[in-house]
Order: C-alpha cells, then structure tokens, then sequence
C-alpha cells in the first residue's frame, strides 16, 4: 500500500518553522524574555542530546556519501 501524504516534508518543515517564530515574536512581544532563555536552554539540551545519541561512527564508513573520497 502506497499512501500519498497530503502534505510534503518539506511544507511540515515551514509550517512548524513559522509557528515557532510565532510563539518566539509573541514571547518577545509580551516581553517574557525568562520564558526564552528556559525554552533555549531546552532546546539546546535536546540538540546535544540527539548529537549525543547519534550513531556517528557508521556515517559514511562505505564511502557512499556526499563527502566520498575517491
């Protein structure tokens, strides 16, 4: 079975894009900068954390990547 998405990657991708920059406009708007910095430092604890946890050492080890050497 071959369900088509009835949206791409790609518009999901700037449909959260946008509704971030929302909440992010609307905190700065409200001026409720300590609700910022809580919600950077999560954000950046869970890119470290996804950094972390990734499997870097299969990356690219056959050579079939963008950054191949011949």
């Amino acid at each position: 079975m071959n369900k088509q998405q009835r949206f791409s990657r790609r518009s999901i991708i700037l449909f959260w894009l946008a509704l971030v920059a929302v909440i992010i406009g609307t905190l700065i708007a409200l001026e409720q900068i300590a609700i910022l910095y809580v919600l950077a430092t999560v954000a950046l604890v869970a890119l470290l954390l996804v950094v972390a946890f990734s499997d870097l050492e299969k990356v690219g080890s056959e050579g079939s990547g963008a950054f191949s050497q011949d």
